[in-house]
């Protein structure tokens, strides 16, 4: 017979087939985390932009169909 097959942990945990050694990059982290710290902020301000715009549509859309109602309720009860 042929041999077992490795098990997950075997392939996946530290030293298994496909691990990669680890690097000493705590500058790269550093610099990393203060870029994605500096383009966080450009993506909270387009998403306050992409709300404020959604929450206009809403709003005109709600408005438009109040104002549709009304007229229909008017229609029907005008001729007594």
């Amino acid at each position: 017979m042929a041999a077992e097959a490795p098990s997950w942990a075997d392939q996946w945990g530290a030293g298994g087939f496909g691990a990669m050694a680890e690097e000493d990059s705590t500058n790269t982290n550093k610099e990393s985390n203060s870029k994605k710290k500096a383009n966080g902020k450009g993506g909270l301000d387009k998403a306050k932009a992409t709300a404020v715009v959604g929450a206009q549509k809403i709003k005109s859309g709600a408005s438009a169909g109040f104002k549709w109602v009304k007229n229909q309720c008017q229609k029907k009860g005008s001729p007594k």
